[in-house]
């Protein structure tokens, strides 16, 4: 199966290492760190959302009108719009884009940040609202005709909207989570599901959820699985672990100064969603799993969204991501801590090693079949 790789769209050039010296909302910043991915074999990158930042379909919308090749993916969270307003967002977006648009639907982690825009809903309720907001999303961008809807948190009456998404039926659904609600919204909804990089034995068990959640929703397909990462990579793999150590000692300077990103700071200590949760209980069971899975950035930061590394050569990581990619994971999700020249260096040295092994995967699976398929003739043809 093809592989895609998703980077990070930032407005701004700051991260959990160092501050930011741009504006929050910097045009050359954000369009040259969009070219640095378009230019070295990225296929889309993220547009995320947090309650102070920059409007990201906005952003993305100015993206789309400079670059022709790269894809967009734009987080949105449902409380800060009502559903047929943002279902002509995206589609015009889409068509801005000329059909480059995925939208990531974000439930809300955390009780703090959705306060921050007036969302006071527990986080079940959020999980409701979201699956029944993402289907009235889906339904203003393909029915022609008006329709009528009334449900636990939407009531509308002969909605038809007049501009439809480029791609047909509709762009994708992107969602993420690791809780049982997470599965069932995900599972019933999704094109893709989107997971934080987790030892393999973990991911493959969280895999198993979301196509257990799609199989009791009725679904007949499965929704296409994304893994993401923070890839620390240098020329050898001491000077690899020497860089991590280093950016796992930025991380908590910045931390311990109180000059990290105000917009990740929460009201508690510990982290209210799963995925946070799950991350920190991995970081206090070991620091290395698997080939290159390292886990110091993630307690460094708290548990904080996608914060676990893979840690060394190109090749190391190359073959890392390649163990994700057999267990049936398609999207491959990274960003650095330098996020310009760390998406230059990973499009340089770490993509290409992964297509060339995926197309060698793909390629004697093609074979495997084939010869299958001359055997079984072969035997019909004794038989006869």
């Amino acid at each position: 199966m093809p592989v895609e790789f998703l980077g990070i769209a930032a407005t701004g050039d700051g991260s959990e290492t160092s501050p930011r010296t741009t504006a929050a909302f910097d045009r050359d910043y954000t369009l040259r760190l969009a070219r640095a991915h378009e230019d070295h074999g990225w296929d889309r990158v993220l547009f995320a959302y947090g309650s102070g930042a920059p409007e990201p379909a906005a952003a993305a919308a100015f993206l789309a009108s400079h670059l022709d090749r790269l894809q967009i993916l734009l987080a949105h969270r449902p409380n800060v719009s009502y559903p047929t307003f943002a279902a002509k967002t995206f589609a015009t977006l889409d068509q801005i884009s000329e059909g480059r648009l995925t939208v990531h639907f974000i439930t809300g982690g955390t009780d703090h940040e959705q306060q921050r825009e007036g969302d006071f809903l527990t986080k079940d309720q959020r999980y409701e609202r979201t699956r029944e907001y993402i289907g009235i999303v889906k339904k203003a961008w393909t029915s022609r005709e008006p329709f009528d809807h009334e449900g636990p948190h939407y009531r509308f009456n002969d909605f038809v909207s007049d501009v439809f998404p480029v791609q047909q039926p509709r762009p994708a659904v992107s969602f993420g989570g690791s809780s049982e609600a997470a599965y069932a919204a995900g599972g019933a909804e999704a094109d893709i599901y989107c997971l934080w990089g987790e030892p393999l034995a973990r991911t493959a068990e969280q895999i198993e959820r979301v196509k257990e959640a799609a199989r009791a929703a009725g679904r007949t397909d499965q929704p296409r699985i994304q893994v993401a990462f923070r890839p620390i990579i240098a020329p050898t793999e001491e000077l690899a672990w020497e860089k991590a150590h280093r950016t796992v000692a930025a991380i908590k300077a910045r931390r311990e100064s109180g000059k990290s990103d105000p917009r990740r700071r929460s009201a508690g200590a510990q982290p209210e969603n799963t995925g946070s949760q799950r991350l920190l209980e991995i970081a206090e069971a070991g620091e290395r799993y698997d080939r290159a899975l390292w886990t110091p950035t993630a307690a460094a930061t708290g548990g904080a969204g996608n914060s676990n590394a893979l840690v060394g050569t190109p090749e190391t990581v190359a073959q890392a991501l390649l163990d994700y990619y057999d267990l049936g994971v398609d999207i491959l999700s990274a960003r650095g801590y330098d996020l310009l020249d760390d998406a230059i260096d990973f499009g340089r040295y770490v993509i290409p090693i992964v297509r060339e092994e995926v197309a060698k995967r793909d390629a004697a699976k093609a074979e495997a079949a084939a010869r299958a398929e001359r055997d079984r003739h072969q035997l019909i043809a004794v038989q006869a």
